[in-house]
């Protein structure tokens, strides 16, 4: 390993330029991955039988994971490799180290960029490795129990004060890491998993992913849109991306891009939407695609996306997802092979199909006033998808995410603002009283001080505004602010407020907002 450190390199830029590299095409003087391993790892990484090499061969991560350990490797050992050798090496290492689908199943909303989730780790887990980080970061990586042990190790030397923080100097932080940890995590997360060798076995090709695909999606603070993304290959796993497709209100989602496939299922994208940069994130798998497109550089501003391959049979999304009792209102069937009769359940009639087509069917529908309130089964001819709901009134409005961190940013320097996001879902209670979603309604937005000490400092004043109609919060300026006490900066603590109408009666919902300082870390993995 060449171990010259470049000069001026620091993570922040590293992990800008790794995110781009992640998601862009190969060049074509790429050189072949056996050789980068060969000349620009071994000097460190010592060779073992059957080709390995110590403890690369003895890992498997995902195609971020993979990147986030070769900057590492910048960073910190002084590696220096070229953007084409780092793509091609991810490349390698992904598709022949990574995970399976299965092994990425509860835990790709990190991959995602969803970083609003609140994680459901065991206590241990979280307070040992998820209070630094987050616990997928860990579930996203297969070692057998010597490299967990090893790893434990690097925590220690590279981060020596971690025995002294909160949830470690009060325990033998070592001790249980090596004892209870290691094993746990060997035994949870083994490199040796019939699952990867079953899909190495079976992954389709990359040439099966090249056509179009009707796609559904719901981006918080605009709505709901559709549309055809077409896929044309453009080399070996690699595609070029066209996307035309429009919001429920009429506004245009139209761009175009490129992709590659990593594992063979791992679908990373850039694609420029409407002048916009946008990032791709999808498991690509069979006829189906399913993940979150957000901007490249604010990855808060994303949307949901599922996919159905034109000529596959699949009903992906109902447009809206609801219909109160008593009324009419026209309804978007979204998917591929709508060739059948459409049937919305007890007490929802179809009274004029308004367009049909294999991958869009339009109905106007009318819901009996005396329609029991619940979730009704949505078919098109044999095709079963999405739910259709059914309410008389709304019981109870919840604000999601229903915790959210946003953050101040700019005031004169280069980190961004990042922004808090949020829908207002409508809940109603069936039959059997048991409550059921209804869906994402529009709301009016407000916030207000969470507790007394927010009160007192006054944090809906600095910390941002929320625009009324949409739900989107743009916190305050970054640095120091003279206008409030001890000259303190615009962080926050903030509830949020969606009151949503219903026949003329408000029912509101409660979330929390934290508005904390700037993001200096952000690698592909929180």
């Amino acid at each position: 390993m060449k171990r010259k450190l470049r000069s001026g390199l620091s993570v922040s830029l590293l992990a800008v330029a790794a995110s781009v590299a992640l998601h862009s095409p190969f060049s074509l003087a790429a050189r072949d991955a056996q050789t980068i391993l060969k000349e620009t790892c071994q000097g460190c990484h010592t060779p073992e039988a059957d080709n390995a090499l110590s403890r690369i061969s003895h890992q498997r991560k995902t195609p971020e994971g993979w990147l986030m350990s070769i900057a590492r490797m910048q960073t910190m050992h002084g590696l220096q490799i070229n953007d084409d050798d780092r793509r091609a090496l991810v490349k390698y290492l992904a598709d022949t180290q990574g995970l399976a689908p299965s092994e990425t199943d509860g835990v790709r909303y990190a991959l995602e960029r969803r970083l609003n989730t609140v994680e459901t780790f065991d206590d241990q887990t979280s307070q040992m490795c998820g209070r630094c980080h987050s616990g997928a970061r860990v579930a996203l990586q297969r070692r057998p129990a010597q490299e967990w042990e090893r790893l434990v190790n690097f925590h220690l030397g590279q981060w020596p004060s971690l025995e002294y923080q909160a949830l470690s100097r009060d325990r033998d932080w070592f001790d249980l890491a090596r004892k209870e940890m290691v094993p746990l995590l060997a035994k949870r997360y083994p490199l040796d998993n019939p699952a990867w060798k079953k899909w190495l076995a079976s992954a389709p090709q990359a040439e099966a992913l090249v056509g179009d695909w009707n796609f559904s999606g719901h981006l918080p603070g605009k709505g709901e849109l559709a549309g055809v993304m077409s896929v044309t290959a453009d080399g070996s796993d690699t595609f070029k991306v066209s996307v035309k497709g429009r919001y429920a209100d009429g506004a245009p989602f139209n761009g175009d891009g490129s992709a590659i496939l990593y594992s063979g299922y791992e679908w990373r994208g850039n694609v420029t939407v409407d002048g916009l940069a946008m990032r791709q994130v999808f498991a690509a798998q069979g006829n189906a695609m399913q993940g979150r497109m957000f901007e490249a550089e604010h990855d808060e501003r994303g949307l949901d996306f599922v996919a159905a391959k034109q000529g596959s049979n699949r009903l992906l999304a109902v447009q809206p997802g609801y219909l109160k009792a008593g009324s009419e209102t026209e309804v978007t069937l979204i998917g591929s092979g709508l060739t059948g009769k459409p049937d919305f359940g007890k007490g929802v009639e179809v009274l004029q199909v308004l367009e049909q087509t294999p991958e869009r069917l339009r109905v106007k529908l009318k819901a009996a006033a005396n329609a029991q309130p619940g979730l009704r089964n949505v078919t098109v001819g044999t095709l079963k998808g999405p739910t259709l709901s059914v309410y008389s009134k709304i019981a109870e409005v919840k604000v999601v995410p229903e915790f959210s961190v946003a953050r101040i940013g700019e005031g004169g320097g280069s980190t961004p603002k990042v922004q808090g996001r949020f829908d207002a879902e409508a809940w109603g209670k069936g039959a059997d009283g048991k409550p059921y979603r209804i869906g994402v309604f529009p709301a009016q937005w407000k916030v207000e001080a969470f507790d007394d000490r927010a009160k007192e400092d006054e944090d809906v004043k600095f910390a941002g505004t929320m625009q009324a109609d949409t739900g989107v919060f743009t916190p305050g300026d970054a640095g120091p602010n003279p206008q409030r006490k001890m000259s303190t900066n615009n962080a926050g603590n903030l509830k949020v407020i969606a009151a949503v109408d219903d026949a003329g009666k408000s029912l509101t919902g409660e979330g929390h907002l934290i508005v904390t300082v700037q993001r200096w870390n952000n690698p592909p993995i929180p």
